[in-house]
């Protein structure tokens, strides 16, 4: 089964989401760009990320990458979001350790902070990762539930 992925960036990470658009599909990667800035122009960082989040809410894609200055504004708004989880990562091994240990759901770069080599790297080694469950699967349903209290909390 082919993953559904999609991108989306603010204007200061334009570029680097063509060149990563680019890279997954001559990997043969079905991927989709919201272009949401592009769309409404003026557009904030946080809308951006705030609907990229929500379309794997809503399991329209199954995993998703934003790009900013820094990625730091794009996983905090997208983690704001109920039972999606993302993570900023800037080497492999942590793009690994996202899916594998963490169950994420969405990649977060900054173009400031890495080149392009170095991106399509990362965005290749999260796509090809799977979630491992294994001794990290306590710690990712106890996350879940800390989730679910955080969002509906008892009264």
């Amino acid at each position: 089964m082919k993953i559904r992925v999609t991108i989306d960036s603010d204007d200061i990470a334009v570029s680097l989401k063509k060149v990563l658009i680019k890279h997954m599909l001559d990997s043969g990667v079905d991927v989709t760009d919201l272009d949401y800035a592009g769309k409404h122009p003026g557009a904030l960082y946080p809308e951006v990320g705030y609907n990229l989040a929500l379309k794997i809410k809503n399991k329209e894609f199954d995993r998703g990458i934003l790009i900013c200055g820094t990625g730091l504004g794009m996983a905090m708004i997208a983690n704001k979001v109920e039972t999606v989880y993302a993570g900023v990562c800037h080497d492999v091994y942590s793009a690994e350790r996202l899916r594998k240990s963490n169950d994420a759901q969405i990649l977060t770069m900054g173009s400031r902070v890495i080149g392009t080599e170095l991106a399509k790297t990362i965005v290749s080694a999260w796509l090809n990762a799977e979630f491992e469950k294994g001794g990290s699967l306590p710690k990712v349903e106890q996350m879940r539930m800390l989730e679910r209290k955080s969002f509906h909390p008892e009264k």
